[in-house]
């Protein structure tokens, strides 16, 4: 993968964090110059790193459905909530990715739903409308992260792939670092989908049900 050219940071300005379970936050949030996508991609520069230490990263793709409505169709909310904390304790950054849908955007995903509630599982009803998998590129975000002198990271993940992007695109991850399960009725066939198909770090153990 040939690496991304340069992007400069654009505008930075604090923004004070409050979720619906009462948890605040301060985050610094940046934007940028020059993505390869052209996109509004985001970073949030959430508490500090320590003396030589590594920062901790998500890379979290938007979902309006999970972390607007709060849906239980996925675990985007729940991650959202605990990335914030917990970087927020490491020292480090939240890249906010506009990839709606694993990037195939907000009304195909939900036409994607739809043949899931036929009996698709979440990446096949994306093969049925004639769309990717996952048709998420992470240039951008090795972009953003080179721009905030963030080259060798630890990543928050339960994604293989995105470990992998990073570390062709230049970026050295040090550790993926898997977020917790987020489990509820509504989604334990799409938390199974990720971890038979993508190879995602989930105890299918606890996908019950």
């Amino acid at each position: 993968m040939p690496q991304p050219g340069s992007a400069t940071v654009r505008s930075r300005v604090r923004i004070p964090l409050t979720f619906p379970d009462g948890y605040r936050a301060e985050a610094e949030v940046f934007t940028f110059h020059d993505l390869a996508d052209g996109a509004e991609h985001l970073a949030l520069a959430l508490g500090s790193v320590p003396e030589g230490g590594t920062p901790l990263v998500r890379l979290h793709s938007e979902c309006l459905t999970g972390d607007v409505f709060g849906s239980d169709r996925c675990d985007c909310g729940p991650q959202l909530r605990e990335s914030v904390e917990r970087i927020s304790k490491a020292g480090g950054y939240l890249l906010y990715l506009r990839q709606e849908g694993r990037g195939i955007g907000l009304y195909n995903k939900l036409d994607a739903y739809a043949l899931q509630d036929s009996g698709l599982d979440t990446y096949d009803a994306n093969t049925a409308l004639g769309l990717p998998e996952d048709g998420r590129d992470y240039t951008a975000a090795a972009q953003m992260l080179t721009a905030l002198g963030a080259t060798g990271i630890d990543l928050l993940s339960n994604n293989p792939d995105k470990a992998a992007q990073l570390a062709e695109l230049g970026i050295i991850v040090r550790h993926r670092v898997p977020t917790g399960v987020h489990l509820s009725a509504s989604n334990v066939r799409y938390l199974r989908a990720k971890v038979e198909r993508t190879g995602h770090s989930i105890e299918l153990s606890r996908l019950v049900g």
